[in-house]
């Protein structure tokens, strides 16, 4: 599996983020069954940068907490056997790994929803990226079943990497 982690903000949450991003990575792929050895891309910044990226891609001019953009698309989420006929450009021709997606992280909303919500930071971040792979699964939260659905296995993943509330 090929994580790249950028960190165009410095932050000392108090625990070794990368670790943390990798670890809920692995579990929510292993929870979804995905039988790919995957390439994901996470980009750890500040409100003003997700603010930009937040602006030209959805044409919402404000800051976010995270920001999900996944390179394939699904019928139903995580059906990945039909990406190998259907959408082989989703694979990296070099390593033969599922790209699955960009993951974009504001460290100032991590802090302040960790803060906000009473919980650790770590807890906060961690959340954040087990949102985001559902997002990167084909998993959306925009009609009422959805979102159940969907937050039951945030907080199923949740579980499986022990971050509580």
């Amino acid at each position: 599996m090929t994580f790249n982690i950028e960190h165009e903000v410095e932050r000392d949450l108090g625990f070794d983020q990368d670790a943390l991003i990798k670890k809920v990575i692995e579990a929510s792929l292993d929870y979804e069954e995905c039988p790919y050895e995957v390439e994901i891309n996470v980009i750890l910044t500040d409100n003003e940068a997700i603010r930009e990226i937040n602006n030209e891609q959805r044409q919402i001019d404000k800051p976010t907490d995270v920001l999900s953009f996944p390179m394939a698309y699904y019928e139903t989420p995580s059906d990945f056997d039909r990406l190998e006929d259907e959408q082989e450009d989703c694979f990296n021709p070099e390593t033969g790994e599922l790209m699955l997606g960009d993951i974009i992280i504001s460290l100032d909303k991590v802090e302040s929803q960790a803060k906000e919500f009473g919980h650790s930071t770590m807890r906060e971040l961690g959340f954040l990226i087990a949102h985001s792979m559902l997002h990167l699964c084909g998993y959306d939260h925009m009609e009422e079943e959805e979102r159940m659905v969907m937050e039951q296995k945030q907080r199923e993943i949740m579980d499986i990497v022990e971050l509580k509330r």
